[in-house]
């Protein structure tokens, strides 16, 4: 703890009557009460419990801290139950969390909590899961492994933040994405759709026919869920659009007396919905 000797004081905390005051890493400076420090925060608590350095009158006790600005003054609007700063990025999400756990103040926390799950924050699941991992919030975390699966987490993009998640729950974020590819894959490979041999018979006529435009078409399938496991762009869209969707829909007998088709699409459509819809959705 040291004496005043530079910076300015920030508007909303420059009260004469505060008898601590602290020190952004940038210099701007904080009044504050010592009783609303003790009563808010299990650090300055124990802080304030040691024998503390006689200072001369009207000469409050400064304190210097590691946080920038923005973040102590977000930390102090909160325990001071003043108007709250929006949070519009992660960035200063972490920094506030860990600031607020590093002075042991569970108000802060919990606002933030809160704070993580509306817009803009929300729509951004893999930094939302990561918040709510490390932080053992797990209705927030479901939240943003159910939203997470319209993301490919195995793209470039994604692997910063994946690195900074402990290893259970990269791992449980992966299996989630993986158990719902593996569960399509094995859905498309029961009955009621097509089994067995690639050689099978025209339900008409017997003539021989080859499954070759269902195969691709489970297999462009299997692909998609793999890079979009939400499973949105296969019902609403590739079953319809693509062209192995397209040449499965196409699919007749080649047997020119017969022609039946083989596949029935919107009976299909529906039977691969219900796939997707049956998969595990959070970890």
């Amino acid at each position: 703890m040291i004496p005043v000797n530079r910076g300015v004081f920030h508007k909303s905390f420059s009260s004469p009557d505060a008898d601590v005051i602290l020190g952004a890493k940038d210099h701007t400076l904080f009044r504050i009460h010592s009783w609303t420090l003790k009563t808010t925060s299990g650090w300055f608590r124990s802080l304030f419990s040691m024998p503390q350095q006689s200072l001369l009158p009207n000469h409050p006790e400064t304190i210097n801290l590691d946080e920038d600005s923005h973040t102590l003054e977000s930390l102090l609007l909160m325990i001071c139950g003043l108007p709250i700063n929006p949070l519009a990025s992660y960035d200063e999400v972490d920094a506030l969390l860990f600031a607020a756990e590093k002075y042991e103040m569970p108000g802060p926390v919990s606002l933030i909590r809160v704070f993580i799950m509306t817009p803009p924050l929300l729509d951004q699941p893999l930094r939302l899961y990561a918040a709510a991992t490390r932080c053992g919030w797990e209705e927030e975390a479901k939240r943003a492994s159910t939203q997470s699966l319209a993301l490919n987490i195995y793209a470039p993009e994604h692997q910063p933040i994946l690195r900074k998640l402990r290893t259970g729950a990269v791992l449980d974020l992966v299996n989630l994405h993986r158990d719902r590819r593996e569960g399509i894959r094995k859905r498309l490979d029961e009955q009621p759709f097509v089994t067995g041999s690639s050689m099978a018979s025209c339900p008409r006529c017997r003539w021989r026919i080859d499954h070759h435009a269902w195969r691709e078409l489970k297999y462009k399938v299997v692909m998609e869920m793999d890079v979009r496991p939400l499973g949105d762009t296969v019902v609403d869209v590739g079953l319809i659009e693509w062209s192995e969707a397209i040449a499965c829909w196409d699919a007749k007998c080649p047997n020119s007396e017969c022609t039946c088709v083989l596949y029935d699409k919107v009976e299909t459509l529906r039977l691969i919905r219900d796939c997707i819809d049956s998969l595990p959705k959070t970890t």
